[in-house]
């Protein structure tokens, strides 16, 4: 795996890449221009500091673990998404990219957020579903549109908008992708020398056919690379 995600570092950016059309990552305008406190629960790297206004008040938050063996970053506050350490109708907005299918009880921590938002307060999710198994053993689930609407309105809080990551052709042509490199990990060296080259040829080749493909073919809203789901507080 060491090997095989250095490699890949190298090639970011590129058709090369197996991960060339994933969905490129973005805050919501509704977030970025928020007045107040400004939550972003699993912050990793803190990208979304820097997409924010003035007004915000930005607060990072991440497990520990999470923070220190897997980015070594140092976030504004440890914790669990499940407990959140702040009180009730305190925070403006909150961003909550690519965490909760890491999480055992997603709705508690959709609660959660529900409980410490304001009145009118938003929140912004995403969330893979068509992709493969990663951070294992701490990968837990995926969620449909329905199950996004389900858990959202369990919470007490109203769905803005759900957007389908990625055009169809795109989430085949990832999958393929991500199959064939993935699977290297498990090669013995003499097979990771004569498959790579291979992998080389047709990786490219499967990106730029669904890139392609995506300009003249409609896509399929049964097949995204995730969803992105925003929803407000009522009040």
């Amino acid at each position: 795996m060491p090997r095989m995600r250095q490699l890949a570092s190298r090639l970011a950016g590129t058709p090369l890449h197996p991960q060339w059309l994933m969905p490129r990552r973005r805050v919501h305008e509704s977030i970025r221009m928020a007045d107040g406190v400004v939550l972003d629960i699993g912050a990793a790297n803190r990208w979304v500091e820097r997409e924010l206004g003035q007004r915000a008040d930005y607060i990072a938050l991440d497990y520990p673990a999470t923070a220190s063996e897997l980015y070594g970053t140092v976030p504004d506050v440890f914790g669990d998404a499940a407990t959140l350490p702040f009180a009730d109708k305190s925070v403006a907005a909150i961003t909550c990219y690519e965490v909760l299918e890491h999480v055992r009880e997603p709705d508690v921590v959709i609660a959660e957020i529900s409980r410490i938002l304001v009145a009118g307060g938003v929140a912004e999710f995403t969330m893979p579903f068509l992709y493969p198994v990663h951070d294992a053993p701490y990968d837990y689930q995926r969620l449909t549109e329905y199950g996004w609407s389900r858990s959202v309105e369990k919470a007490g809080l109203e769905l803005v908008a759900i957007e389908h990551l990625g055009h169809s052709t795109h989430a085949a042509s990832v999958l393929l992708c991500l199959a064939l490199s993935g699977s290297l990990q498990m090669a013995s060296p003499i097979g990771f020398a004569w498959r790579l080259p291979l992998a080389a040829v047709l990786i490219p080749f499967i990106n730029l056919a669904g890139w392609m493909l995506a300009w003249i073919w409609p896509t399929w809203k049964a097949m995204a690379l995730g969803h992105r789901v925003l929803v407000r507080k009522p009040g």
